[in-house]
């Protein structure tokens, strides 16, 4: 198990959800328009909190406790944006950059899981 602390991981999801976004994306859309309005739809804090919310049932107990950990990272967001939606998405985060260092095999999974909320309208 690789240990990195919250912000580290943080950092790290943020990376690996943009790049599986993208891996989707250009196996599914023609046109950089399209592509690019693919990404913007599922990267963003809005999309990850509610993503969040869809696949806790599906989280193991030692999952819940790290996003638990991620939303409590303090973070500092603009004045105009929601903080607890900002919590939610960050949490996210956490969650997909500690499976990626820990446990890949558990991320390919949880990708599957969420597969199903992402579509190509």
């Amino acid at each position: 198990m690789v240990t990195c602390d919250i912000k580290q991981c943080a950092y790290i999801g943020d990376a690996v959800w943009e790049l599986f976004v993208r891996e989707l994306c250009i196996k599914k859309q023609r046109s950089q328009k399209a592509m690019h309005n693919f990404g913007v739809k599922y990267v963003n804090a809005i999309f990850q909190a509610e993503l969040l919310n869809e696949v806790m049932p599906d989280l193991t107990d030692e999952e819940k406790d790290v996003v638990r950990r991620g939303r409590n990272l303090k973070i500092s967001i603009g004045k105009r944006n929601n903080p607890q939606v900002h919590s939610l998405a960050s949490a996210f985060e956490v969650l997909v950059g500690y499976m990626y260092l820990n446990n890949k095999e558990r991320l390919f999974e949880f990708f599957e899981i969420v597969k199903k909320y992402l579509n190509d309208e």
